[in-house]
């Protein structure tokens, strides 16, 4: 079989969104280049990058890569992507050079070119997150692995906002703590809470095929008995109350429900968010604070910010 390589040319701003609708067009995966990996100065790592050459990269921006089957309808899902894309202008995203090109490869390229820029990744002081072909041992006796295949999932639950939300739900989740997932996306976040400890789990996704690819993740991590996933709009409905809420969606979504986030939470709990630009920040934070939240902690990788509330314990 033949299969199209569609590159797209655009921000750093813009990856989580255009990555999302090329996962919606039926692309199994998406490679991400950017230069800037191979010129930042991290002070605390939480993992490397192998064997890759800065002059395969763009010199500004980043580019996306995903790979679609070559049918009688290439044509018009290109069309509905590029569409796509430019309606995210409407949400105030940056997409830079935003330049979309479109070639052929054959299956036995792309089916293995892109794992190579998918090793095993410790994101956090427990949490490693590894492919599920590579062969990995634990370096110690408090690692926790995640297992994750980015060709039936979205990404591979190692980009800023993820790992910033895998993080905060280290540090705030105790033993025995109930948590909603909202937007699960593959279900990284879910699995992380599971093996750090959650007693359940209610994850919820618009998204069928988010859906789908959650439950297939939190199978192959053997959490499925603490995590329930449930294809639901935000919080709309939810009339559980739970210790942790966490969130890793866009700052534009983030202020659709924080007030519902308010009331799902026990006094005490933490409302988790991440996926917030640089520029959206204050917006959100003075949204939780009107809400009722107490502002914990602000933090930022790269252009990405995460911030962790808190419902004060006399709600």
């Amino acid at each position: 079989m033949n299969w199209s390589e569609l590159c797209i040319h655009t921000t750093n701003e813009a990856i989580e969104p255009v990555s999302n609708i090329l996962h919606e067009a039926g692309a199994s995966g998406v490679v991400i280049e950017d230069k800037a990996d191979f010129l930042k100065t991290r002070e605390n790592v939480f993992g490397e990058i192998y064997d890759l050459d800065p002059e395969d990269y763009p010199e500004e921006g980043v580019i996306l890569k995903a790979y679609l089957s070559v049918n009688s309808f290439l044509g018009e899902t290109v069309d509905q992507i590029k569409e796509a894309i430019n309606q995210l202008i409407a949400y105030d995203i940056d997409l830079g050079l935003n330049q979309i090109s479109v070639s052929e490869v054959n299956e036995e390229q792309w089916a293995t070119a892109w794992k190579k820029y998918y090793k095993p990744v410790k994101i956090s002081n427990h949490i490693t997150i590894t492919p599920t072909w590579e062969d990995y041992t634990p370096v110690g006796a408090d690692e926790l692995i995640i297992e994750l295949d980015p060709g039936m999932a979205f990404g591979t639950g190692t980009h800023p906002t993820t790992v910033l939300s895998i993080q905060a739900i280290e540090n705030y989740l105790s033993s025995g703590d109930t948590v909603i997932d909202v937007g699960t996306g593959s279900g990284v976040l879910s699995i992380a809470a599971a093996k750090l400890g959650a007693s359940h789990i209610d994850a919820y996704d618009l998204d069928e095929v988010a859906v789908h690819s959650a439950r297939i993740n939190t199978k192959l991590n053997h959490v499925h008995d603490v995590v329930t996933i449930k294809q639901n709009n935000l919080l709309q409905g939810v009339e559980t109350s739970v210790n942790i809420v966490v969130a890793n969606i866009l700052a534009e979504i983030i202020l659709l429900f924080e007030q519902d986030a308010f009331k799902a939470l026990k006094p005490g709990g933490y409302f988790i968010t991440s996926g917030i630009i640089m520029q959206k920040k204050d917006h959100v934070k003075q949204a939780l604070i009107d809400a009722g939240f107490d502002i914990i902690e602000v933090n930022q990788m790269e252009d990405w910010i995460s911030i962790v509330a808190k419902k004060p314990e006399n709600e």
